[in-house]
């Protein structure tokens, strides 16, 4: 029971961000040690499997990192990725979401099922190609000596 919280999606634990890779960071144009500082936590042990999220997460980072204003320590001797005076002036204290997840599926309006939907077998198909994967070599093989024994008869 005490380890459901760590196991929480991020969509429901209600961060705007879900913990960022390195590789993320890195696009972002982003420290890893200033990431940590300005909210954006970081998952060193997290990996991108497809380049859509990737640049999606980038692009949300790059969002957040345009929106933030950051105070400097020293107002009379701000640093290089401090904001700017003017910046200063209009900024504002936000109440509520920082950035707003919005959702970017679009549901399928019902349709009639077709002939090919009705007789399609997706588990025979998924099974199929797995054999096809694992027999790959084999297969290649036996086209192979099949190939050159029609070199041979025809000679």
């Amino acid at each position: 029971m005490g380890n459901e919280a760590s196991r929480r999606e991020f969509g429901v634990s209600g961060q705007t961000l879900p913990p960022c890779t390195l590789e993320e960071l890195r696009m972002a144009g982003i420290n890893k040690r200033v990431a940590r500082t300005i909210g954006i936590s970081v998952d060193c042990r997290r990996c991108n499997k497809s380049t859509e999220s990737l640049q999606a997460n980038v692009q949300k980072l790059k969002e957040y990192h345009s929106k933030l204003i950051l105070f400097p320590k020293k107002p009379s001797a701000p640093k290089k990725g401090d904001s700017s005076s003017e910046e200063l002036k209009m900024a504002t204290q936000l109440s509520g979401p920082v950035m707003p997840i919005s959702n970017v599926y679009k549901k399928e309006k019902a349709h009639v099922i077709s002939e090919d939907e009705k007789n399609f077998k997706a588990f025979a198909r998924l099974r199929r190609a797995r054999a096809n994967a694992r027999l790959f070599g084999i297969h290649a093989k036996r086209a192979k000596e099949t190939a050159e024994q029609d070199v041979e008869k025809k000679k």
